[in-house]
């Protein structure tokens, strides 16, 4: 078994009083199992207002917190936007950045998510770097150009000292929330793409993982995590209630355990 990356996005989901309900129950299921090993690392991104009293109820050790997005700057007239200081500043080990929602709802460019990826790494931030194609790209057969493309453009603006703590995610964005999801096949090729221009970016020194994210849950989880170059999951939806959360990584682990 090779470790896997489990992160729930739980998007603009949960209160704080929720939030910090779901990690006290993660932390009783957890609990003497083999989560918090070297077989799995679990982190949660939680809403802003929620990140608090998700970071009050972690289980201590196994499980992480950071956050869905931050800006590029540190200070300044920013109505609305939180920094990567400020994230880091909470207590947030990690960041999300370049997520499909923030690029095609509120129009971030590959300029804008290389400046946020660059400020993220740069303040000590675990971050993920989300990237994946459209349907209408994926039926006029552009996938591979579009992930290059996001991909590269974001990969220069990291320095390379910082590459060890850069994780990436393929996301398609037609398999976010709409129930459908890449096949493993589908999957697996572009994650091992992306995998690939990473080694060429960085070298072999820097193992950069590369999750899969797009309708992930229990009963597909097993065939998309035992492929070669996917090495966990971007959950959303499955991963606002703990049962359904921590099912992706039993059902992978129970594939190769019996």
């Amino acid at each position: 078994m090779k470790k896997i990356y489990l992160y729930g996005n739980w998007k603009m989901n949960m209160l704080p009083e929720e939030g910090e309900e779901f990690c006290r129950s993660l932390a009783d299921r957890i609990s003497g199992r083999l989560y918090g090993s070297d077989l799995v690392d679990i982190c949660l991104f939680p809403p802003f207002l929620a990140i608090p009293a998700v970071l009050k109820a972690l289980p201590a050790g196994p499980v992480s917190a950071g956050a869905q997005d931050g800006y590029f700057e540190d200070r300044g007239a920013f109505t609305g936007a939180v920094s990567m200081t400020m994230v880091r500043s909470v207590g947030c080990s990690h960041v999300l950045v370049g997520h499909s929602e923030r690029r095609h709802i509120f129009g971030e460019t590959d300029e804008v998510v290389a400046m946020k990826l660059k400020k993220a790494l740069n303040s000590g931030l675990k971050t993920v770097l989300c990237f994946g194609e459209t349907l209408e790209e994926r039926e006029g057969g552009k996938t591979i150009q579009v992930v290059q493309d996001q991909l590269l453009s974001a990969f220069q603006s990291v320095p390379e000292v910082r590459a060890r703590d850069l994780v990436l995610a393929y996301e398609p964005v037609w398999a976010i929330g709409t129930g459908k999801n890449a096949s493993p096949d589908d999957a697996q090729e572009v994650c091992a793409f992306a995998a690939k221009l990473a080694l060429e970016a960085f070298g072999s020194g820097s193992l950069i993982p590369v999750l899969y994210g797009g309708s992930v849950k229990d009963s597909n989880a097993a065939e998309l995590l035992s492929r070669q170059d996917i090495y966990g999951a971007l959950v959303g939806g499955a991963s606002l209630k703990v049962d359904s959360f921590l099912a992706i990584y039993e059902n992978y682990r129970k594939a190769f355990t019996g």
